[in-house]
């Protein structure tokens, strides 16, 4: 008989590189169970980034059965989940047909460079090319980053989306509307609808009215009716219609970052959280105030926890590459056959002097500059594999300290210590780097699975759920590892302020005309393939003279 452990929830949290299927205990947080499956990303021209939408969806079915298999493999009774929530990677945009339930292309990556030429052209029409034009009923920058460009671009270059918006066949959403909309019956009456933090990511949300903009929308030439219906964070949508978990209901959904701090209990105005996945994300509540940065941070909201609750807002620097450089040192240069060995690479201890920029996307916060592209500068005969693994791990904590940097400005009180999560939290050489670059402690929970765990909690404190309480009095004891700066600040500040300088060298390398389907052409980035070419002469030229 199966074994009875009080009311359980399960999150489904799809991110860039992997989905995942996790079930807690609503009562004392404790993950029981989960089931992750890797999901390819496509480059089929440089700088794009595409997904299969179908590829995602089926992960997230192959995710839940297998986790309830093994659920009921550990005497764990399934009928005692009661609510799912959906977290997911952020403004990846996908557009279907609601007749066949079929995606009319594929996913474009938040990460995707292809709409450069778009926002070049958009603009023009803005007064003064101000990218901030929005910025005070978004909260965010005009951007590749953003759902809206993806979105124009799709318009203006995909025949059968045109079409399906012509014959009103079209839907668009971001990866979370896809899922809910797919899984709540899809064409059979599947529920379109998003949450207020995803919505926030799109550059069509206004996110003091709650609502999409018409003025937005016109300016993009966005048809209003394609949008999906904005909900709360913590509301049921509507209910597994297939499956093992069929009939429970679908009753929280937050964005990846959002979902985190949540997930890490950041509740109070001040309170503040990093995540190290496919890229690096910190975010700091503010409260139900929406504060405007002067210095490259993002308004956004944080989460919504109830149809008849206010929003509460918070600021967020964005770094577009930080376990992905990690991939990419692995997958595209082979100087590992895993990121463990990319880690263990990196407990050289030292870059030795050799700094990494890893622009793959250009520059997000606190920059906010498409043109950058990623260099590795510094190098000299003595330069190995390992020096660079070292370079590459630092450059993650070199970015996280340029956004709190702004963010400790732009809140006026810096921050006495980091709350960390994400997958890269594992490495305890990235976090001891991260406290050394920072002077600041670094703490990182004992359960790392906060992104998850925060879609959970808003499924579960849901009306109608009822079985995860949000009450402080109420929330669990998080155990943490604290890694404390072990180096004296003027080494950090020394190395510091050669990272910006190699920042600043990284800046103007891609032009921004394109061709008419949005390509860039290569010839563009010529600098950027001699420089990397040479380097990687020098680096092979090293270990020959060595001997190795």
């Amino acid at each position: 008989m199966a074994a009875s452990l009080g009311p359980l929830v399960g999150a489904i949290d799809q991110g860039t590189s992997s989905t995942r299927f996790l079930v807690f205990n609503a009562e004392t947080a404790e993950l029981l169970s989960h089931h992750q499956v890797e999901i390819k990303q496509e480059f089929p021209r440089e700088g794009w980034v595409e997904q299969d939408p179908m590829e995602i969806l089926n992960s997230v079915y192959e995710c839940v059965e297998k986790t309830c298999e093994k659920m009921k493999e550990l005497n764990i009774n399934i009928a005692n989940i009661k609510a799912i929530g959906v977290t997911n990677q952020r403004e990846t945009t996908v557009v279907w047909d609601k007749t066949t339930g079929e995606p009319l292309y594929n996913a474009i990556v938040w990460l995707d460079l292809r709409t450069q030429s778009t926002v070049e052209h958009l603009l023009e029409k803005v007064p003064g090319r101000n990218k901030s034009f929005s910025k005070f009923k978004t909260g965010l920058p005009l951007s590749t980053y953003f759902s809206a460009v993806k979105l124009r671009w799709l318009l203006d270059n995909v025949e059968e989306i045109k079409k399906a918006v012509e014959d009103q066949r079209a839907m668009f959403g971001t990866i979370d509307s896809w899922l809910i909309w797919s899984l709540t019956g899809g064409k059979d009456g599947g529920i379109h609808c998003t949450d207020v933090t995803n919505a926030s990511r799109t550059m069509l949300f206004n996110i003091h009215s709650l609502e999409w903009d018409p003025e937005l929308c016109k300016f993009f030439d966005i048809p209003m009716e394609i949008l999906p219906t904005v909900r709360s964070s913590s509301e049921i949508y509507g209910v597994m219609e297939s499956g093992a978990l069929t009939g429970v209901p679908i009753s929280g959904c937050l964005g990846d970052q959002s979902a985190a701090l949540v997930g890490q209990m950041c509740f109070q105005d001040g309170q503040a959280k990093n995540t190290y996945g496919t890229g690096c994300f910190l975010l700091c509540n503010t409260g139900q105030k929406s504060v405007f940065s002067e210095h490259g941070l993002l308004t956004t909201i944080a989460y919504k926890m109830g149809r008849n609750k206010p929003p509460f807002y918070a600021l967020e620097g964005s770094v577009a590459i930080a376990g992905a450089v990690v991939r990419w040192l692995r997958d595209n240069l082979g100087i590992a056959k895993s990121s463990q060995e990319v880690e263990l690479a990196a407990e050289v201890g030292t870059s030795y002097g050799c700094y990494f920029v890893p622009a793959f996307s250009g520059l997000y916060a606190p920059y906010w500059e498409p043109s950058a592209r990623g260099i590795i500068c510094g190098l000299t005969q003595f330069t190995n594999k390992n020096h660079i693994a070292f370079a590459a791990l630092e450059a993650v904590c070199f970015q996280t300290r340029e956004i709190l940097d702004a963010m400790n400005k732009d809140c006026g009180i810096p921050l006495n210590q980091l709350q960390v999560d994400g997958g890269m939290t594992n490495n305890k050489i990235l976090m001891q780097l991260q406290a050394d670059i920072l002077c600041i402690p670094v703490v990182k929970p004992s359960m790392p699975e906060t992104t998850a765990l925060g879609a959970a909690m808003a499924a579960g404190a849901a009306e109608g759920v009822e079985v995860w309480s949000l009450n402080p009095g109420d929330l669990t004891t998080v155990t943490c590892e604290r890694f404390e700066p072990q180096i004296n600040p003027e080494e950090s500040e020394y190395r510091y302020a050669r990272w910006k300088k190699a920042v600043m060298k990284s800046m103007g390398w891609e032009k921004s005309e394109t061709h008419s389907n949005g390509d860039i052409s290569i010839f563009y980035s010529l600098p950027m393939i001699f420089f990397v070419m040479t380097s990687m002469v020098m680096l092979i030229a090293s270990k020959y003279v060595s001997g190795k």
